[in-house]
């Protein structure tokens, strides 16, 4: 239906403040709340340029992330605007609830860093920044 949303979990660089946070708010996304995903995600930093997450039964942990409410018009144009090889797929949340969320393919994280036990991606760059002296 027309002016319909969509719940949508994002873990890296769309959440607020973050590079690609403006694609969100261009396409009318709102901000919902801080959450956390079930205990069966691990993440990968992507060169330091985003993260990437995937979903892995039986082991992972927690990841922190962002649940926006997006226009169901604007979710092609944030999927299309991207890093290549993230995807849009079902996330379990930590009450059991599932909503679309951003994942990786598992190619993509292949030869990168694991950063699963920091928690999520801006616990893993705060200890990026803090060691650059910013």
């Amino acid at each position: 239906a027309a002016g319909s949303s969509v719940l949508l979990a994002v873990n890296g660089t769309l959440m607020r403040g973050l590079e690609l946070n403006p694609n969100m708010l261009a396409v009318g996304a709102m901000f919902v709340r801080e959450d956390r995903t079930d205990a069966c995600y691990r993440i990968w930093t992507i060169g330091d340029r985003h993260p990437a997450m995937l979903r892995t039964p039986g082991e992972g942990r927690q990841v922190a992330l962002e649940l926006w409410s997006v226009p169901s018009a604007g979710l092609a144009t944030i999927l299309q605007n991207e890093p290549p090889g993230l995807s849009i797929g079902k996330v379990v949340l930590a009450d059991g609830s599932i909503v679309l969320g951003v994942l990786g393919e598992p190619f993509l994280c292949q030869g990168e860093r694991e950063i699963t036990e920091f928690g999520g991606w801006r616990a893993y760059i705060a200890t990026k920044s803090s060691t650059a002296g910013a």
